[in-house]
């Protein structure tokens, strides 16, 4: 039986408890799975490319996951996928918006390479509503995220805030 490689992209600005989820869910599914750390400088990025693969990797660490890899990409999805020799690519949802976005991709993606399929995930109930963009937008106000990351990626994310300031006047 042929190894079951598979790819779980994103940007990971910072990595929550839902991203969490899925690797550990998703690194029972596969043989060897490979999370892809890429840039996407639309998202706004708190964090460099590199600080974001070593909180990755930490975190990856701490669940105790041996399948696992943490690689940056800066490349089309697919070609990325190709390269790792990955068969499967591993996507989360949280919401009906999530699916409808992430339908489109795998259909693009099954266009370019159909040899690799896409699995989607469903978050696990209490984690759907957090979202990387939302973490940040609730630190840089000065509201608690605790409830959404580890307490060590909330520790980056605060010593990050106090370099750069927060926002709002509350």
């Amino acid at each position: 039986m042929a190894t079951r490689i598979g790819v779980y992209p994103g940007t990971f600005d910072p990595i929550t408890l839902g991203h969490a989820d899925i690797i550990r869910r998703g690194a029972k599914l596969v043989d060897k799975l490979i999370i892809g750390v890429t840039t996407n400088m639309s998202k706004n990025p708190m964090f460099t490319p590199d600080e974001r693969m070593d909180m990755v990797r930490r975190e990856v660490d701490a669940m105790g996951i041996a399948n696992v890899e943490v690689v940056g990409f800066n490349a089309l999805l697919m070609k990325f996928a190709e390269k790792q020799g990955a068969n499967v690519i591993v996507r989360g949802l949280r919401a009906v918006a999530d699916f409808e976005y992430e339908y489109q991709m795998a259909g693009m993606n099954q266009q370019i390479n159909a040899g690799i399929e896409t699995v989607f995930l469903m978050a696990d109930v209490s984690l759907q509503p957090i979202a990387s963009k939302l973490v940040k937008e609730i630190a840089l106000f000065g509201g608690e995220i605790n409830k959404f990351v580890s307490p060590t990626v909330r520790d980056d994310v605060m010593a990050r805030i106090s370099k750069t300031g927060t926002l709002g006047d509350y």
